[in-house]
C-alpha cells in the first residue's frame, strides 16, 4: 500500500469515476482521494442527482455513465477509469467496445482482516472456466504484480482435499486442474503450488490466490470483504494501454480505489518512458 500511495502521490492522475445512486458516504470518500492528492478526480452521471449530495468535484453530466467512462479512457480524455457504481455489465461490454478487446480479465487487490495484503483472480463470474483461459489469466497476473516490485508467489486452490478424490467428478477435475496448473506455471518460471481447497495455508506464503473459477472466486472476494472485515482496494482490468479499476457497488469506499488507479498510471508511464 506504501508503494501504491507513493506512486499516486507522485502522479496526480485525471481519474474519472462513475457514479449511479450517488450518497453522502462515496461522495466523500471520492473527495478524499482528491484531497489527499491522489488524483484529479471528475465524477460521470447524473449532475442533479449528484448536486443534490454536493460536491466541489467536477462533474461530467450524463445518464449513462457505463458508456462515457469507456470513451473518456479510449479517448484519452482522462488517464484512468474507476466503475464506482456504475452497472458492471454494460459498463465492461463497452470498455471492450471502444478499446476493440475481445476479453477483460481482472486481479482483485486485497488486504485480509489481519491486515495481510495480496491479489486474488478469477473475481469475474465468466472468467477461469477453463484451463487456457486460467493460465493465460495467471501469466498476466504475474506480469502486473511483478510492476509492483513484487514477486508473485501464486497459490492454486481447488476444490477439495486430495483426500477427496472420488466423491464427486467436478471435485476430481478441479484437483487434478489445480495439479496441472501449478505444474505449468513451475515450467515456466513462476513460484506456484496447488493448495487444494486450504485457503487458510495459501494465504501463509502466496500472494497471489487463484481461485478454482469465477465464481468462486467472486464470492471469496464478497465474503472477505463484507462479511470478513477484510478491505478491497479495487480489481484493475489488466492492460497495458490503458488503466481500468473495477470495483463493487456495494461498500461505498472509493479512495483507494481511485489511489490504485493513479498508481497504475504512474507505472504505465514509466514503462513508456514518458516520466
Amino acid at each position: 500500500m506504501d508503494v501504491v500511495r507513493r506512486r499516486a502521490i507522485s502522479n496526480v492522475a485525471k481519474v474519472a469515476i462513475g457514479v449511479r445512486n450517488p450518497s453522502a458516504k462515496m461522495i466523500s470518500s471520492i473527495e478524499n482521494a482528491h484531497n489527499s492528492g491522489y488524483a484529479h478526480v471528475i465524477l460521470v452521471g447524473d449532475k442533479k442527482e449528484i448536486d443534490s449530495v454536493g460536491t466541489f468535484l467536477e462533474i461530467i453530466n450524463t445518464h449513462e455513465p457505463e458508456m462515457v467512462l469507456g470513451d473518456l479512457l479510449a479517448s484519452g480524455s482522462v488517464d484512468a477509469a474507476v466503475r464506482g457504481t456504475a452497472n458492471a455489465s454494460g459498463t465492461l461490454s463497452h470498455l471492450k467496445y471502444v478499446l476493440g478487446i475481445d476479453k477483460l480479465y481482472r486481479m482483485a487487490f486485497l488486504i485480509s482482516a489481519d491486515g495481510v495484503p495480496f491479489f486474488l483472480a478469477p473475481v469475474g463470474i465468466d472468467e477461469g472456466n477453463d484451463l487456457s483461459d486460467k493460465i493465460t489469466l495467471v501469466r498476466l497476473g504475474v506480469e502486473h504484480i511483478r510492476r509492483f516490485d513484487i514477486e508473485p508467489v501464486v497459490g492454486i486452490l481447488s476444490g477439495g482435499r486430495m483426500g477427496d478424490l472420488g466423491r464427486h467428478e467436478k471435485i476430481d477435475r478441479t484437483l487434478a486442474d489445480g495439479d496441472f496448473l501449478a505444474a505449468r506455471l513451475r515450467e515456466n518460471g513462476i513460484c506456484a503450488k496447488h493448495y487444494t481447497i486450504l485457503i487458510e495455508d495459501a494465504i501463509k506464503e502466496a500472494n497471489f490466490i487463484f481461485a478454482p473459477d469465477g465464481i468462486t472466486g467472486n464470492l471469496i472476494f464478497r465474503t472477505l470483504v463484507f462479511l470478513g472485515g477484510g478491505d478491497g482496494i479495487g480489481a484493475p482490468v489488466l492492460m497495458d494501454d490503458h488503466v481500468f479499476v473495477d470495483t463493487s457497488r456495494v461498500g461505498g469506499h472509493y479512495t483507494k480505489a481511485i489511489m490504485l488507479a493513479s498508481a497504475l498510471v504512474d507505472m504505465k508511464n514509466e514503462r513508456n518512458g514518458s516520466n
